[in-house]
């Protein structure tokens, strides 16, 4: 059994669970209250006790609000990227590129670009089954892109529109930011980073971290759809491609095929 759960995607909170039959981790846990966290994780038949180990992907808010709820000895960082936030045991750390094995979940955090330094992605393998986790990341390098080809299960940053970003009341500054090298990876580059990664053994998409002012999914899969036509003549079949909401939770893999 491979299942993740999208459980919150967004300025407001990010959070994803990966399940397997022995072992049950997030990768971040920025969903604000407790009520919220403890409804998720119900969703998926699993109390706060049930996760084992927290993998973070950086220091922001959003991925991290959550960790308040948790024993520091389950979380999993890059070295310093929580210092001065939370006690978080020195043993419990992870370095780039370099697989990890937890039960029989293997995790490999991958570097992106955004305005933390050390801020993460992370490639995870089970049972001939794999996900890519990307969130915030301005673009990715081609280290990474080679390791993340023809994976079953892409949760992928798609943040934003471009013309609906500019167009929108953002402060100039905070528009520069996003839009950069550090920032956000919009609508075209994901779906364009996605047409040259997917695979025969893709199955499904699920576009993340979408902005609730400059982008909807609505936007977001027609932009896919326009991308894949472009660049592959069609839009590929046999792929499920979705959009993760705010708040509420999003199934996928095997809790595809079991519910």
């Amino acid at each position: 059994m491979f299942r993740y759960a999208v459980l919150a995607s967004g300025s407001t909170g990010n959070s994803t669970l990966i399940q397997t039959d022995v072992a049950n981790v997030l990768i971040d846990c920025g969903i604000k209250t407790k009520k919220q966290m403890l409804s998720a994780l119900s969703s998926c038949g699993l109390g706060y006790d049930d996760i084992e180990r927290i993998y973070i992907t950086h220091s922001h808010g959003d991925h991290i609000d959550g960790l308040r709820f948790f024993p520091e000895e389950k979380f999993w960082t890059y070295p310093g990227m929580l210092d001065g936030k939370f006690d978080t045991d020195p043993d419990h750390t992870f370095e780039f590129n370099v697989p990890s094995v937890y039960k029989d979940l293997t995790i490999t955090p991958l570097r992106l670009s955004h305005d933390v330094p050390n801020t993460c992605g992370f490639l995870v393998e089970s049972q001939g089954k794999s996900l890519v986790y990307i969130t915030d990341t301005g673009y990715l390098r081609d280290s990474v892109l080679k390791r993340i080809a023809n994976r079953t299960y892409y949760v992928f940053e798609s943040n934003h529109d471009v013309a609906m970003l500019y167009n929108s009341s953002r402060p100039a500054p905070l528009i520069r930011r996003i839009h950069s090298d550090k920032g956000h990876m919009d609508n075209v580059e994901a779906s364009t980073y996605l047409s040259n990664l997917i695979g025969p053994d893709t199955k499904e998409i699920t576009f993340a971290h979408l902005s609730e002012e400059c982008n909807t999914p609505e936007v977001c899969l027609e932009t896919y759809e326009k991308v894949m036509t472009a660049q592959k003549g069609e839009v590929p079949e046999g792929i499920l491609v979705r959009c993760a909401p705010a708040a509420e939770v999003l199934k996928g893999g095997d809790y595809l095929s079991h519910d």
